[in-house]
């Protein structure tokens, strides 16, 4: 019999327990760890920072959808990690003892690397479904009082699409409210030039990005380095290869949502041979770490290297496309190893993303995520809304189910159908 923890119950690790119950043998267990009591589909709160969505709109209740499929849930952060002993230790001080670990708490969220970030300091966020809440208790009293607004992502991020969207949504919400035309908007971005996405691109994502902005009179500033937030000023300095100042900027805002750079979490930090030194989890191409072959690891806490040198630091996202089939290679190269087989499986890490604007969207697709790549494509539309509106419908009614499937792989599937149709 062997026990299995899987640390993290978001968009990696729960899919993970729900493959790992259909995989594993009779006589093992699983176990999912998490630091909240619910899953969250945070594809939906740039959505939930407008209050387009809820708090019930997007969240479910893990405690008895698990305990449906057998599989334990402790609702109780990991504080640290003992790979020696095969132990982790919990924020209340329980110990839980493991055969096997999966490690897919997504990352720790870096706000108090640049002075004034966050939501404790002067901009928002839209990193969690809390964070968006409060972001749309900010937003509502800006609709009231509007002024400048300042978005985007700053040295170090590593998840772009959501700062693109919620520019975007924010966009497309005020001229429903009829009030565009009091908002002056800036996005600011770490990215050598917008649409890179921490990927050179995909496609003309380039091309349509800069065109969507223009078109919706955001302006804009690349290789972006955010050196603090004040109250209401956020001063930017742009930079050039080598480590040059450009020019600086001193941006008023009345409104700002800025994404942070990520970590991993400190229940990891500095344990040799298991992570980087940002913290993220090490993993080969089994989704195993080398030294701890007990260990595997999915999701935005594993270790990628940038795509290539940029002016400002610039992380790789991972997306859910890309995470899905991190959890299939994991979940099938454990069932290998609890049978004494060695791991066969490797993940595509395929890249595939809507991004809702509103009231239409941008779609692409990188295969592989780094280039040069196999496919290479990008297209926008109407149809990308109501797309993502549907895939998250989808994916939250298998989730309240306990049912794993290849959810982003279908939504890919029948996305490329919808733009055949169309002639696109």
């Amino acid at each position: 019999m062997a026990e299995i923890v899987v640390i993290g119950a978001g968009i990696g690790g729960l899919p993970m327990a729900y493959d790992l119950k259909k995989q594993i043998r009779a006589e093992d267990s699983v176990t999912v760890i998490s630091n909240v009591s619910y899953f969250q589909f945070t594809p939906s709160n740039p959505w939930a920072a407008v209050g387009w969505r809820k708090r019930e709109d997007i969240t479910v209740d893990l405690a008895p959808v698990l305990e449906k499929l057998g599989i334990k849930f402790i609702a109780d952060g990991a504080k640290k990690l003992n790979p020696d002993d095969n132990t982790v230790t919990l924020e209340s001080g329980r110990e839980v003892s493991y055969d096997y670990l999966v490690i897919a708490t997504g990352p720790e969220l870096a706000f108090d690397e640049v002075e004034g970030l966050g939501p404790n300091g002067f901009t928002q966020s839209v990193c969690s479904v809390d964070h968006a809440l409060e972001a749309n208790e900010e937003w509502e009293k800006f609709c009231k009082n509007p002024g400048p607004i300042v978005v985007g992502a700053v040295q170090g991020a590593s998840c772009y699409g959501p700062a693109y969207e919620f520019a975007m949504i924010m966009d497309t919400d005020l001229r429903k409210r009829k009030i565009r035309d009091k908002v002056p908007m800036t996005f600011v971005t770490a990215e050598p030039y917008i649409g890179h996405l921490g990927l050179d691109g995909v496609g003309d994502t380039n091309g349509l990005l800069e065109a969507e902005m223009r078109h919706r009179h955001i302006k804009w500033i690349t290789n972006a380095r955010t050196d603090k937030v004040e109250d209401g000023k956020m001063f930017v300095s742009e930079m050039a290869m080598g480590g040059d100042v450009v020019s600086t900027h001193e941006l008023d805002f009345t409104y700002s949502m800025m994404l942070p750079a990520f970590r991993g979490i400190p229940a990891f930090m500095s344990i040799d041979g298991l992570v980087n030194p940002r913290g993220f989890i090490t993993v080969d191409k089994h989704q195993r770490n080398v030294k701890y072959s007990n260990i595997f690891s999915v999701g935005v806490c594993i270790a990628i290297p940038p795509i290539g040198p940029t002016a400002v630091a610039v992380g790789v996202p991972k997306t859910g496309y890309m995470i899905e089939s991190m959890v299939a290679a994991a979940a099938a190269n454990i069932s290998e190893v609890l049978r004494g087989q060695e791991p066969t499986h490797e993940p595509t890490w395929n890249a595939f993303c809507l991004a809702d604007f509103g009231d239409k969207g941008v779609a692409f697709l990188a295969e592989p995520q780094n280039p040069p790549r196999n496919r290479n494509w990008a297209a926008e539309g109407k149809w990308v809304h109501w797309a993502k509106i549907g895939f998250e419908k989808y994916f939250l009614r298998k989730i309240r189910k306990g049912q794993s499937e290849p959810f982003f792989e279908k939504a890919m599937m029948k996305t490329i159908s919808l733009t055949r149709l169309r002639g696109k």
